[in-house]
């Protein structure tokens, strides 16, 4: 921009800013004294704070607020319970006992989801027909308890072979495509099963 006077010299022109917070213009200092840039800074400084607990030692940690809580959501009654279900079927027909990882060797999805529905036949016909009276005996019990840790077996057996898998839908990029200036080639996809 030239001036007044002829000359090519560059002068700067004024160029407004404006409060993020409350949007008015800002002069002078170009810091904006508003009551909701206030509170924002107050919000933001407690937020930092609450990133980080200190305890009554001295001692500092970070939040555990966007970490797996496995304490919160397993309960140690139905572990203990499971578990005794699974010690008691390791057994074999010969009498060895197989490892208690075993089923991780691999059963096909198949298996795990018929054996499923068998299981959920026999917990939701013992929950509709046989606990709905008045007495319930310790056996009644003892079997819907087997039934429902069978259950958690399947579901954990299938669940476990899912996660095994790779994610087929996600491309695999091929490092030639990079490499020269033609058209990369379609990716894989890798469904292999």
């Amino acid at each position: 921009m030239s001036n007044d006077s002829g000359d090519n010299s560059c002068t700067e022109e004024y160029v407004p800013s404006f409060c993020q917070f409350c949007a008015r213009e800002v002069r002078g200092s170009g810091e904006c004294t508003c009551i909701t840039k206030q509170k924002e800074s107050k919000r933001i400084r407690t937020y930092a704070e609450n990133l980080t607990r200190k305890f009554e030692s001295g001692a500092t940690r970070d939040t555990d607020s966007n970490k797996l809580d496995y304490e919160a959501f397993l309960s140690p009654l139905v572990l203990r319970r499971y578990a005794e279900y699974l010690h008691r079927n390791r057994k074999l027909k010969d009498g060895t006992l197989r490892d208690g990882d075993n089923w991780q060797l691999g059963i096909p999805i198949t298996v795990y989801f018929k054996s499923l529905w068998r299981h959920f036949m026999e917990a939701w016909t013992i929950h509709r027909h046989r606990l709905t009276t008045e007495t319930t005996t310790y056996a009644e019990q003892d079997e819907l308890e087997d039934a429902l840790c069978a259950i958690l077996f399947n579901v954990s057996g299938y669940l476990h072979e899912q996660l095994k898998k790779p994610l087929y839908l996600k491309p695999v990029e091929t490092p030639e495509a990079y490499a020269t200036c033609e058209t990369p080639p379609p990716p894989t996809y890798g469904w292999d099963y």
